[in-house]
């Protein structure tokens, strides 16, 4: 099919259209390089500069014999969306293309006001494009765990089915957000919702937890063709981020008690997902909700399985407890169900000590390009 992938420069972005591309469908990756801007102007950029959109498609091509259509350009705005969208009436539409860092969101007005603005103003105008060009398309809108908060009851898939005097009805699973970028999910969420009930719109909200990782099986061996690894504060994933730290000598920065628990998922199984999601679309009208994730670990644990990495790659890898900078609960009960994927054919590539460890290989290939004072500068979820 015709893939539409908004924020195709990114993390998830790159990738995703590699691998679309490999499968064989007709992809456009779209960006404005806002990511990349934000890294620059705060000083924390990736391990390793990948390459512009542009030369990345050109490097995959002369490796695959496929071709990715590259657009640059911002997506909130309409002439730009509508235009792309027109030219290229696209059948499938993976969404990623919003502002991705928590921490950034809560630093300061300013950057609270670009989160809030980019990723609204974006997701309402892929709708908008989806109405006046592309209908009966399907869009994937990568969603984030961080929506649901850490209820203390078993968070469903998006959905939840409720009694309540005597009458039934199906909900929105309630949201409590940790962060305003969180919450700009919520609010993505919302919107999706009233215009699939309205216009009949197809959508699949993707709840994915933090993801990890830069090899994939598009990638392998072409270093130019890996994504960004940050491992700041900013928009460095923990698990990335301990394991560069791990590398520079610098102490595992564990917020709190560290009992924090979430849904991780290696970088190939977020592939795995959106593929799969895309190739099985949603009905007509219909807000399908996936949690995406493949196995929950604590803050604690892993930090421990990269100190336990560490040891057997001949680091010696410091644990450090400081005061956590996030408003959040440090210990909590988490057990949310994620079989849907899963029953769509999802085979997870789980966190084994293989993996950690070709992880921590990269990195140490890698130790000169670390600074160390990126890695925590201390944005906290204060006022002011």
């Amino acid at each position: 099919m015709r893939v539409l992938i908004l924020g195709g420069d990114g993390y998830l972005g790159w990738p995703t259209a590699m691998h679309l591309s490999a499968q064989g469908h007709e992809v456009m990756a779209v960006d404005n390089y806002l990511r990349r801007r934000l890294a620059r102007e705060e000083d924390s950029e990736a391990l390793i500069d990948p390459p512009n959109l542009h030369q990345r498609a050109k490097l995959w091509q002369e490796v695959s014999g496929r071709e990715i259509a590259v657009r640059v350009g911002d997506l909130d705005d309409w002439t730009t969306i509508s235009s792309i969208f027109e030219e290229f009436r696209p059948e499938g539409i993976v969404h990623y293309a919003e502002q991705p860092s928590a921490p950034y969101s809560m630093k300061d007005r300013a950057a609270a006001d670009l989160t809030l603005r980019n990723n609204l103003g974006v997701t309402f105008n892929v709708i908008q494009a989806m109405a006046a060009h592309a209908p009966d398309a399907h869009m994937v809108k990568l969603g984030t765990m961080g929506e649901y908060g850490t209820p203390n009851i078993d968070i469903e898939e998006g959905w939840l089915d409720i009694e309540h005097k005597g009458r039934k009805d199906r909900v929105l699973f309630p949201r409590a957000a940790s962060s305003l970028y969180h919450t700009t999910k919520v609010l993505d969420t919302d919107l999706l919702w009233f215009y699939v009930r309205t216009w009949g719109l197809r959508v699949t909200d993707l709840m994915q937890g933090p993801v990890y990782g830069v090899e994939t099986d598009e990638n392998a061996g072409h270093e130019a063709l890996q994504p960004f690894l940050n491992y700041d504060e900013l928009f460095g994933t923990v698990l990335n981020r301990f394991v560069v730290q791990a590398v520079a000598g610098y102490p595992l920065t564990v917020y709190g008690k560290g009992g924090q628990t979430r849904g991780y998922l290696n970088i190939r199984d977020t592939l795995q997902c959106v593929r799969l999601a895309l190739e099985t679309p949603a009905d007509e009208g219909e807000l399908r909700i996936f949690n995406q994730f493949t196995e929950t670990f604590s803050v604690n644990q892993l930090a421990e399985i990269v100190r336990a990495s560490g040891e057997r790659l001949g680091l010696s890898v410091e644990v450090k407890s400081i005061e956590n900078p996030r408003k959040e609960r440090e210990e909590h009960y988490y057990n949310p169900v994620h079989t849907g994927l899963l029953d769509l054919g999802l085979e997870p590539n789980l966190l084994t000590d293989e993996v950690i460890d070709s992880i921590m290989r990269f990195v140490m290939r890698h130790k000169d390009s670390i600074h160390a004072d990126r890695i925590f500068r201390g944005v906290t979820w204060k006022k002011g």
